[in-house]
């Protein structure tokens, strides 16, 4: 059957105020730092509750676009609010914590094997990852292209070409886990310091603990705003 020919979904409430709250940001040309209308100025406007204002907030969190200020509002995060449609988030948070225990079984292996078989070319490369990393955290980035770089370097430290491969078989799923992560407040950071001690692990040559560094780096990844969401019928 056509795809354009599939059942007619009924949009949520919550849904038409992300568009709104789109729309407004783009009409008043906010940026990345500016601050969103209060909750209730926003329910007022729009004539909608502000349970609904909130979902939408909440939605917007989840993508990294908007950051909830405890007792101080909600400011945009990038300079736009436009993100991925609800049915791929929706998508992305069953799959996700799959994706997460399958990269704790392999990474940790991982690099437990790269502390006791890498080489000295092997241990520069996932240095090299390291600076290139911390160059695009100062540069104003996440660092996913670092990040990227240092997973592929312990993964070819391990000399595991099996494990290897399983690496290959989810990488697209190990790339949105890896985005989720970065686009945290504060990850970026974060990420780089537990990346450092899982080279300082390999580099002396300490196999349980650089298994150990990697499996807390590989959890605090797990930690992320999309899983805490529960989206609404």
């Amino acid at each position: 059957m056509s795809e354009a020919l599939r059942p007619m979904v009924k949009s949520r409430l919550y849904e038409q105020v992300v568009e709104r709250l789109r729309a407004h940001v783009a009409e008043a040309d906010l940026r990345a730092g500016d601050r969103l209308p209060a909750e209730r100025d926003l329910a007022t406007r729009l004539g909608v509750s502000r349970a609904s204002v909130k979902q939408a907030i909440v939605v917007l969190e989840v993508q990294g676009l908007l950051e909830s200020r405890h007792g101080g509002g909600t400011y945009l995060v990038r300079d736009t609010l436009d993100g991925e449609p609800l049915e791929q988030l929706v998508e992305r948070r069953k799959r996700l914590p799959e994706v997460l225990e399958a990269r704790e079984a392999l990474e940790t292996k991982l690099a437990e094997l790269a502390a006791d078989r890498r080489t000295a070319a092997e241990l520069e490369e996932i240095r090299r990852a390291l600076d290139f990393m911390r160059d695009e955290i100062a540069g104003g980035g996440f660092g996913v292209e670092g990040d990227r770089r240092f997973h592929a370097a312990v993964t070819a430290a391990g000399h595991s070409s099996l494990l290897a491969d399983f690496m290959k078989a989810i990488a697209g799923q190990i790339t949105e886990s890896r985005t989720e992560s970065l686009r945290q407040p504060g990850r970026p950071s974060r990420s780089l310091a537990q990346h450092t001690a899982i080279y300082e692990a390999i580099a002396a040559g300490e196999p349980r603990r650089a298994a150990a560094a990697m499996r807390k780096h590989v959890r605090t990844v797990a930690k992320v705003r999309l899983l805490t969401w529960v989206p609404e019928d």
